[in-house]
Order: structure tokens, then sequence, then C-alpha cells
């Protein structure tokens, strides 16, 4: 049951982005109101629902300014998409559409089956566990469904992609079909003594020991003073990602087999070993083509969704508090 629950927990999370009705005036109140759609509200409660999972997931990773900044960011974002959810559901009912009530049981029969195996009890367990009622669910799937099939309304025709179009955007991006240049490194680092100069004098010795023809993995194994010191300084193949920019561009700079000469950074020292290392390798465009059609019309498709979404918003009444 545990995997059920999660999976209609995503449903709810994901039926919350797509309802945004106007809740009971006492709600209003207790809540607090974010923004005002025309005649209809959008409230924090439904905002602190949509950005939950984001702001935990932010707070793990930031702190102080930063983690403020991106939660303001989070929280801005969550009541546009709100605010575009309400629009395009006025719109929907500005225009008189309907959608027949059979159409959202069998959307609710499909989860069912699906996902509860066929239980409808368990599945009205699992949504008052939840804090949901069958009603206000088959609501929410309504609304989830009126905004997927009016934003596929508000694009116009077949969106295509020329040949001309597709080349000139592999010949832009070509470095992104394929595998970047690989270097096999090995390093050593010796923390700097900011007192003396023993420690260059250490690394400098260390050097003149390997272009004698002592191993590198051995003396990385010695001395090193960083967390490659088990493991012989290996870090395996690596990318130009993966270390500083700094790093990176010296030890991409190796030709393989190649020791570097001691490097000194944010008081460290450094001597890069390039063991190998593999060139960029750059797919046809004859292979890459489908993917990049793929890409391009769904830009496409996201331009058109955005002009129409600016018109709704242009022609609404919007207030954000």
């Amino acid at each position: 049951m545990s995997r059920l629950l999660f999976r209609l927990a995503f449903l709810l999370a994901s039926a919350v982005l797509f309802h945004a009705a106007g809740p009971a005036r006492g709600q209003e109140v207790l809540d607090g109101i974010a923004a005002v759609v025309n005649n209809d509200v959008v409230t924090f409660s439904q905002v602190r629902e949509l950005v939950a999972s984001k702001e935990r997931a932010a707070k793990e990773i930031l702190k102080g300014e930063e983690l403020v900044a991106k939660i303001k960011e989070i929280r801005l974002a969550a009541i546009n998409d709100l605010i575009d959810r309400q629009l395009i559901l006025q719109e929907f009912k500005s225009k008189g559409f309907q959608i027949p009530d059979y159409f959202i049981e069998e959307r609710v029969t499909t989860i069912v089956r699906e996902e509860f195996g066929n239980d409808r009890s368990a599945f009205i367990r699992t949504l008052a566990a939840q804090g949901f009622t069958l009603e206000k669910f088959r609501e929410m799937e309504k609304d989830k469904i009126i905004v997927q099939e009016m934003r596929r309304q508000a694009i116009k025709g077949t969106p295509s992609v020329s040949d001309e179009q597709v080349a000139a955007y592999y010949k832009t991006h070509a470095e992104d079909f394929g595998t970047a240049e690989q270097l096999k490194l090995r390093t050593i680092t010796i923390r700097r003594n900011p007192h003396n100069d023993s420690k260059r004098k250490q690394i400098e010795e260390i050097r003149e020991k390997i272009m004698s023809g002592a191993e590198f993995g051995d003396l990385a194994r010695m001395y090193s003073e960083d967390d490659k010191q088990e493991v012989y300084g290996d870090w395996g193949w690596i990318d130009k990602r993966t270390l500083n920019e700094n790093l990176s561009k010296s030890a991409f700079a190796l030709k393989a087999g190649e020791v570097s000469r001691v490097i000194e950074l944010a008081g460290s020292y450094y001597l890069l070993y390039a063991e190998a290392k593999k060139p960029p390798v750059i797919k046809p465009l004859k292979e890459v083509k489908a993917e990049i059609e793929k890409g391009m019309l769904q830009i496409e498709r996201q331009k058109q969704q955005t002009e129409w979404l600016a018109k709704l918003r242009k022609k609404a009444f919007i207030k954000m508090y």
C-alpha cells in the first residue's frame, strides 16, 4: 500500500498544480490572498502546497541570503503558475465549453484500476487519509483536464521544422550531441604552509622523483593530502566540468602521459598527471535529426502557448500581494 500512497500523493500534488478554484470566504481569511485573478483568488495555502517539495530541496543545499532569494523565486514562480491556470479555467468557462461528467468518472476509474488494482474502497480510504473527498478529487482532475486541453488548443495548426532549421541548430549545438573530451587523471595535492616554503619544496621534490621514473600513483598514495589519496590520486575519466575552471584548463592542456608543473591554487599545490585522453566524439546529424526536430517542435509549441497566455493576461485584472 505504501507504493499506492506515494502514487496518490503524486496525483494529488499534480492536481493541486492545476486546481485554482476560489476557496470559501472563511478560508480566504485564514490563508491570506496571494493573488487576485479577475473575480477569483489564489491563496497562500495553494502556493504552499505547490512549493513544499521544492522548498525542502532548497533548504538541503542553500543557507542564508541564497536560501531566502531561492525561496522567493520558487514562490513567485508558483504564484504565476497558479495565475496562468486560473486564467485558463476562466477562459474555458467564458467560451461555454463543457466536460461531460462521464469523462471525469472514466478518468477516476482508470486511476482506481491502474493504481489500486480496481479496489475502489482502498482508493477512497487513501483519499481520506490525504484529507480529500472523492468529489474534491474529481474537481481537481476536471481542472487538470481543462488546462491540458486548453493548452493543446492554443497551438495553431501543426508546427513544423525544416531540414535547414535542423541543420542550422545542429551546427550551433553539435557538441551537445556526443561525448565531450575526457581525461583519465591522477593528482597529488599538498596543502601550502603560509609561514614558509617547505611544502613548495616538498612537492617540487615529488615531481622530480616522478620525472625520474617513480610511479605517480604510489607517490600520491604516500604524500597526497586530499580525498583521492587512498585511491592513488585516481579521478578516473573526467570531463572539463569535473574540476574548477583553473585546474580543468591546466589538466586538459596536458598530453597523454604528461605530468604538469607545480600548480599553486587556493592555498594548495597540485601535480596533475594525464594518464590517457579521449577526444570528443560528435554524433552525425542523421543520428540526432529526429531528436533535434522533437526538441524544436516542443519549443515552438511552448512559444505559442506563452503568447496565448500573454494575451489572456493582457485582458485580465491581476493583482499580486
